[in-house]
């Protein structure tokens, strides 16, 4: 049977809506908040939140049009409960429920990071199990999915996320934001071989990351040109942009590796690769993770870009798995700040009162 869900999404700083049937994208509906957020260096919580609370209406009422469709056709309402900035997370499951309690659809909470880990299943087609590299702005996980709620960490971040460290370099180097695609677009005429910047982790077994140790090199690097020139000239930005860029790939290509070497252990029927997150329209990137793969003999998927970063597409189709199997919420439903996908796993980021982050 093929179930019709409306997806909101609203972890970040996108307000996002959608219609997905079976693996038919209907519709999709992403307001951005680029402009709100632009003086501040990055995304700022209250102020995102509160667009939330002010789009998601909105984008409800177009994803629905765009798919021709009402209420009335919809088999469920699946939306975003963690994790994220707690504010837009809270706003979207507030309005899932609003819609769910006025319509008489069951309701199903889903994590934003299962999201992105079963847009292969959505776009591909991919049969379980597969190794996923999940690389966002706040996420970098290396993850076997078995299935729509079983998921096997085999490494991830200790500190920041590659995102994350693109955004930071773009603000060390007054490009603007997103980071990732301003330090993309600037290293596509630099020398990535001009500065050494370190390779975290390498030299250590196993699939964990580290990213904040090469974004306090390119601090480094930037605030050495600037001492000695009194300034960055527009060659040293692309050629920064280049070597950081160099190494991020770099680290990810090896850590990739290693993931799909313990991988292939488990000889999965159909091996494949697949990654996603917003980080994964990065193409330098693309290209090492598809050649890595090749070599393995793996087959490599990504996303398109428009699935890539964050959307209610993604939420859509997750929700319809997780209701196959069985899984509803109800107006208990509570939005989680944190929500790991691989419960069983040591925290990578340590724990608080709420849990563990990640």
């Amino acid at each position: 049977m093929t179930l019709t869900l409306l997806g909101l999404e609203s972890s970040c700083d996108d307000t996002a809506a959608a219609v997905v049937s079976g693996r038919d994208v209907l519709s999709s509906v992403v307001l951005g908040q680029n402009a709100l957020h632009a003086a501040y260096g990055g995304v700022v919580p209250e102020i995102a939140a509160r667009a939330h609370a002010e789009k998601l209406d909105i984008a409800v009422t177009e994803a629905l049009a765009r798919a021709g469709l009402g209420l009335t056709d919809m088999d469920g309402i699946a939306v975003t409960a963690g994790p994220g900035l707690i504010g837009g997370v809270l706003a979207g499951v507030m309005m899932a429920k609003g819609i769910a309690a006025g319509s008489g659809l069951p309701l199903v909470g889903v994590n934003h990071l299962a999201g992105h880990a079963l847009t292969p299943r959505l776009t591909d087609g991919l049969a379980y199990p597969y190794l996923m590299l999940l690389v966002s702005g706040g996420h970098c996980q290396f993850l076997i999915v078995r299935g729509p709620d079983a998921f096997t960490r085999l490494g991830g971040t200790i500190d920041d996320a590659p995102g994350e460290a693109f955004d930071k370099t773009a603000r060390l180097l007054g490009l603007p934001q997103p980071g990732g695609p301003s330090v993309e677009a600037e290293a596509d005429g630099g020398d990535p071989e001009r500065f050494a910047f370190p390779r975290p982790l390498l030299d250590r077994p196993g699939c964990d990351l580290s990213f904040s140790g090469l974004k306090t090199a390119m601090m480094r690097a930037r605030d050495t040109l600037v001492a000695a020139q009194g300034g960055l000239r527009a060659q040293d930005r692309r050629d920064l942009c280049a070597g950081f860029q160099r190494a991020v790939r770099d680290v990810l290509a090896e850590k990739t590796r290693r993931a799909l070497a313990l991988y292939a252990a488990e000889s999965p029927a159909e091996p494949a690769f697949a990654v996603a997150g917003g980080v994964a329209a990065n193409g330098p990137l693309r290209a090492a993770l598809r050649a890595v793969c090749a070599a393995a003999g793996t087959r490599f998927t990504a996303p398109p870009l428009a699935l890539c970063t964050d959307n209610a597409a993604m939420i859509a189709y997750a929700g319809q798995e997780l209701m196959a199997a069985g899984h509803r919420a109800d107006m208990r439903l509570s939005a989680r700040p944190r929500w790991p996908l691989d419960t069983s796993a040591a925290p990578l980021l340590g724990a608080g009162r709420k849990g563990a982050k990640a």
